[in-house]
């Protein structure tokens, strides 16, 4: 009499094709968390590796910027500054946007830059973008920490500067940059690899986008029948939030980070499910 017998064998992981638009994997995503902490880590000493002064460019680019925004904004085109010390004002803004721009451009350059990666190896490609958007948050901490330096110098110099509760929202700010750029990064991304002109575009834009922030200038200096403009940015109430948090001067309110949030979350989402197509067919068109 012949038996036979059947063994089942367990998989760890299982690939499969996605079946549905929104399948995003987001458990394979935190499955691989230490391949995100390693990607963290590999960003940050790269992006410094052969350089004399190494990460305190963290330090002197904000210190730097703050500088020639002083001079050229403030002192020579005099734009107002609600009261508040320019070099405290023009600091409050740029440590933000650094982080929106770091975000939007590294996650811009996913498929391109590690093609060859993905070409070789299986692991959620939303890793990629979501390790440069923590590893540009050290960025964050660390000029977050050189602005706070700043504002206890001017605060004890008698600067008319406050906290208010504002400064509470602060995680929820940095949530909706980070959301914001990684949003508005994996559109680019998926974009880029049919329309590789768009990689030039990016930079000139988000320089663009700038301007039309009140990163160097206050909301309250723009005349009324322009402000909507202003208002219209997603990222003009996170910088005005984050200077009425910690500065005691801004134009904010829960209606208007209502807007922001709710605009973070639709572009997100758009993101994610266009990031989601483009990855089972980019490699044959980068």
């Amino acid at each position: 009499m012949i038996v036979s017998t059947t063994q089942q064998q367990e998989w760890d992981l299982v690939i499969t094709p996605r079946k549905k638009w929104y399948d995003l994997q987001l458990g394979d995503v935190w499955r691989y968390r230490d391949l995100i902490a390693l990607f963290v880590r590999r960003d940050f000493v790269s992006r410094y590796k052969q350089t004399i002064l190494g990460p305190l460019w963290l330090i002197i680019q904000p210190i730097l910027n703050s500088l020639v925004f002083t001079v050229v904004f403030g002192n020579i085109a005099r734009l107002s500054t609600d009261g508040l010390p320019p070099m405290l004002f023009y600091m409050s803004g740029t440590v933000l946007w650094s982080y929106f721009s770091n975000c939007l451009t590294g996650t811009s350059q996913t498929f391109i830059h590690n093609a060859h990666l993905f070409g070789k190896v299986y692991f959620p490609r939303l890793v990629m973008p979501i390790s440069i958007v923590i590893s540009a948050m050290i960025n964050l901490a660390i000029q977050f920490a050189l602005f706070m330096g700043f504002r206890t110098y001017f605060a004890a110099s008698g600067a008319a500067i406050s906290f208010t509760s504002w400064a509470w929202t602060l995680p929820l700010l940095i949530l909706l940059m980070a959301g914001l750029g990684l949003g508005f990064g994996i559109i680019v991304s998926s974009l880029t690899t049919k329309y590789r002109d768009l990689n030039y575009l990016v930079g000139f834009g988000v320089s663009l986008w700038m301007y039309a922030t009140p990163v160097l200038y206050p909301v309250s200096s723009i005349p009324e029948n322009w402000r909507w403009v202003a208002l219209v940015n997603p990222i003009t109430p996170i910088v005005e939030t984050f200077r009425a948090g910690f500065l005691g001067q801004g134009t904010v309110s829960w209606a208007r980070l209502g807007y922001s949030a709710a605009f973070m979350l639709v572009v997100l989402f758009i993101g994610a499910v266009i990031f989601n197509r483009v990855e089972k067919t980019f490699i044959d068109t980068v």
